[in-house]
């Protein structure tokens, strides 16, 4: 593809030859002859500083935004929104033959996004994810590495499901991806609001800075469905121009709300009231399901499908790798997965399992390393509080002492008298858990939900929470 191809419908000054261009890249280990290299300031590499670098070692122009007066450079007020229209002229503007639907908010985005596709595809339509667990293109699945990809990745991801004939692409939109421009240029059909709790500060810094950071995606969606239980939504869309659809619980005042609720082992059940009623089965248990499906019923009835076939789809949809996951064991007690890794999202999980819970509420979690450590104390108080047991361990410690961070939790959990065990070893506290579990005991491990890794000071390691479960079963029954 000519460079001027690539850069067209990009606001830039400077001059450069119309070559070929042989591949987009924004790292500098990548850049072959012929490529195209973008500079992009991150928080440990600037990518200016390479780029003459890059362009003795073969590649046909550079993209900056700070005018360093090199030849063949394309100068751009930002390099990051720049990237992003780039890379889709470089796939042929992919996104442009689908219907987007992008989901954001601190919890919630991966359920709800696989409730929408199910919904679309129980009517026989063809739909993408791009998301958190994994990408699909219809039922072809692709490794996740961040819940929104690099605007390359994505492209190609977009590209994918064009030559697969899907319609549309349901994405999770997190609030760096939004910060960084990675979806600069897209337009949503639809863009869709679940909750908004403390998350991510070690990126965003400010509470503000985070809120900024969601709105983007109600700049460029069309329409906005928004959760009207949550305090931010409506500040969200103030001002903008898109179209406001509202969904809630709590409140009569939305267009879609769920009344005469009822929590069940097995799923929610509801009443949807909007301009006719009917009654919706969701097979996840927990409050927050009913948020979730409530959500995936609006984006779909907002999109004009038919309001008995909606609730039809939601009574047939499957649960999420890693979200309120029963994993199988064959014991008097459950074992339950869950990726709850925010205050909001642990005690979401908790008093939803404690609608359920005939026994104890066991609690195992952690806290990230290298990430917003305010929220340790919080999360090791909402656990004490509304469990009955904790087990206090590691989640993904990164570069960060396991232990410090362990003691940053246990700060929350002073004033409270749950009884608590501290095992710095996840697979030892797993272990730990399932040997003392009691007759009609929820074991929740929480935390790394469909991760099948653990990332420690050492290095990235192989965990996958349900072999060390089956693990440990096969070690206590060699002991009974």
């Amino acid at each position: 593809m000519k460079l001027s191809q690539i850069l067209n419908g990009l606001s830039f000054k400077g001059s450069y030859n119309d070559v070929e261009i042989t591949d987009v890249v924004c790292d500098n280990r990548l850049v072959k002859e012929g490529c195209l290299f973008v500079c992009i300031k991150g928080e440990r590499f600037d990518g200016h500083s390479v780029a003459q670098e890059m362009l003795k070692k073969g590649a046909a122009a550079v993209v900056t935004q700070d005018q360093l007066s090199l030849e063949n450079e394309i100068l751009v007020e930002n390099t990051r929104d720049a990237y992003s229209l780039i890379c889709a002229n470089f796939y042929n503007n992919p996104a442009k033959s689908l219907k987007l639907i992008g989901i954001t908010g601190t919890n919630g985005k991966t359920t709800t996004s696989f409730l929408i596709k199910q919904i679309l595809e129980e009517l026989g339509k063809k739909v993408g994810l791009i998301g958190t667990v994994q990408y699909l293109v219809c039922d072809e699945a692709y490794p996740s590495k961040y819940t929104t990809p690099d605007p390359k990745e994505l492209q190609r991801m977009f590209s994918l499901m064009v030559e697969a004939d899907c319609e549309y692409c349901v994405m999770e939109v997190s609030s760096q991806a939004l910060a960084q421009g990675r979806v600069a240029g897209l337009e949503f059909e639809i863009g869709a609001f679940t909750n908004l709790t403390q998350d991510h500060l070690d990126y965003h810094k400010t509470w503000e800075n985070y809120f900024l950071a969601k709105r983007k995606l109600f700049e460029h969606s069309k329409t906005a469905v928004i959760n009207a239980d949550d305090k931010s939504a409506f500040k969200l869309v103030e001002g903008l121009d898109c179209r406001v659809v509202s969904y809630a619980k709590n409140t009569n005042n939305a267009d879609y709300v769920a009344k005469n609720v009822s929590y069940k082992a097995c799923g929610v059940d509801y009443e949807l009231v909007c301009d006719t009623i009917g009654r919706v089965s969701c097979p996840i248990p927990g409050e927050f399901s009913v948020y979730n499906s409530l959500c995936a019923a609006s984006v779909a009835l907002t999109l004009g499908i038919d309001f008995e076939d909606v609730l039809l789809a939601i009574s047939k949809s499957k649960g999420v790798k890693g979200r309120i996951e029963v994993v199988p064991t064959n014991t008097d007690y459950t074992v339950i997965i869950d990726y709850a890794h925010s205050p909001d999202g642990l005690e979401n999980i908790i008093k939803s399992l404690r609608d359920i819970a005939t026994g104890r509420i066991v609690t195992l979690f952690g806290c990230g390393g290298d990430r917003d450590a305010t929220k340790r104390p919080i999360m090791g108080r909402i656990a004490a509080e509304l469990s009955d047991f904790c087990v206090v361990t590691s989640d993904n410690p990164r570069s960060e002492d396991p232990k410090k961070i362990i003691d940053d939790i246990l700060e929350g959990m002073k004033n409270v008298s749950t009884p608590k065990e501290v095992i710095v070893n996840r697979k030892e506290a797993i272990h730990y858990a399932l040997e003392n579990a009691q007759e009609n005991d929820i074991i929740l491990l929480a935390g790394k939900g469909h991760e099948t890794y653990q990332i420690l000071p050492e290095g990235t390691i192989h965990f996958d929470e349900r072999e060390v479960i089956a693990e440990a079963l096969e070690e206590i029954d060699g002991k009974n």
